[in-house]
């Protein structure tokens, strides 16, 4: 995928605005604040994960590997809506950037579903780990590709 089409991504941009919108949070934060300014921390590192893990899901078309960062992705955008608590809980005073950070979360949650109903779940090789396998799939089966007959080119080397 070329760079101009991920940018052109709902799901990519939309994760770029909810990283834009923990940045200006963090600024928010009183530093002498070292609760909120550890959990501004934190939010701040799962929101900056987006953008790179949705990029890496798009360059690859394994199944597997979609899922695993997909998997990423999920649980970090859960983790910056739940982060939002933590200012709650200490009366941060700028709830404005809280409530339109959760509401930009749950359009991501709703791209995110769509996109990841896009994956090709013919396009895998198994995991062995037996976490993302597509349906139907498990850790245990054979895999086909290892009955077919493979020619190794560098036995035409071979003194």
């Amino acid at each position: 995928m070329n760079r101009e089409k991920l940018e052109n991504m709902p799901l990519y941009q939309k994760a770029l605005e909810i990283l834009e919108i923990v940045q200006r949070i963090v600024d928010l934060v009183p530093t002498d604040d070292t609760f909120i300014s550890h959990a501004a921390g934190h939010m701040y590192e799962d929101a900056l994960q987006l953008a790179p893990k949705i990029a890496g899901a798009q360059a690859v078309d394994l199944y597997d590997i979609k899922m695993e960062n997909a998997a990423i992705i999920r649980r970090c955008a859960r983790q910056v809506y739940v982060g939002c608590n933590s200012f709650l809980i200490e009366d941060f005073e700028d709830i404005e950037y809280l409530e339109l950070l959760r509401s930009h979360i749950e359009e991501f949650r709703v791209l995110f579903a769509e996109w990841v109903k896009t994956f090709d779940q013919w396009n895998y090789i198994i995991d062995r780990w037996g976490l993302f396998n597509p349906p139907g799939v498990n850790y245990d089966d054979v895999d086909p590709d290892d009955d077919l007959p493979f020619d190794n080119p560098l036995d035409d080397f071979e003194e």
